[in-house]
């Protein structure tokens, strides 16, 4: 399997403007920017692109690993805190926090916890980013 995405940009910096286009066309010509990255404004930017996906792959590991152990979830909610630095000259991706919340009928907290750190470690997208330190705060909801 192999997908695709792809930016176009033009001009400098500060003053230049992009857009990102997905394959599937979930996104299409999205804008991005100097000001949607740094400043706040509106508008996309990689750090988020990479925490949705980081939130995705995780949440489809997870339910995976749960189906693998005769679990079921109800709902999974995941969200991908992605943490830019400067660091020397440039700036790095140090952190993401992963914030889950699921419904699983059945599920024990010790079952819980176990899957969900082995999904943290083993989604395809945890694996690329393992420069990044991974942190998992997970929620059993009853």
């Amino acid at each position: 399997m192999k997908k695709y995405a792809s930016a176009v940009w033009q001009g400098g910096l500060k003053d230049g403007k992009g857009h990102i286009s997905t394959e599937s066309g979930a996104l299409k010509d999205n804008a991005y920017g100097f000001n949607t990255r740094f400043e706040g404004t509106p508008g996309t930017n990689p750090e988020e692109l990479i925490g949705a996906a980081h939130a995705g792959c995780f949440s489809m590991a997870f339910s995976m690993l749960l189906g693998q152990n005769g679990l079921t979830p109800e709902r999974i909610e995941t969200k991908a805190d992605v943490t830019l630095d400067k660091v020397g000259d440039g700036f790095e991706i140090t952190t993401i926090d992963l914030t889950m919340k699921a419904k699983i009928p059945g599920a024990t907290q010790e079952q819980f916890t176990t899957i969900a750190n082995q999904a943290k470690e083993g989604c395809p997208v945890s694996k690329v980013l393992k420069g990044a330190k991974i942190n998992l705060n997970a929620t059993l909801e009853g």
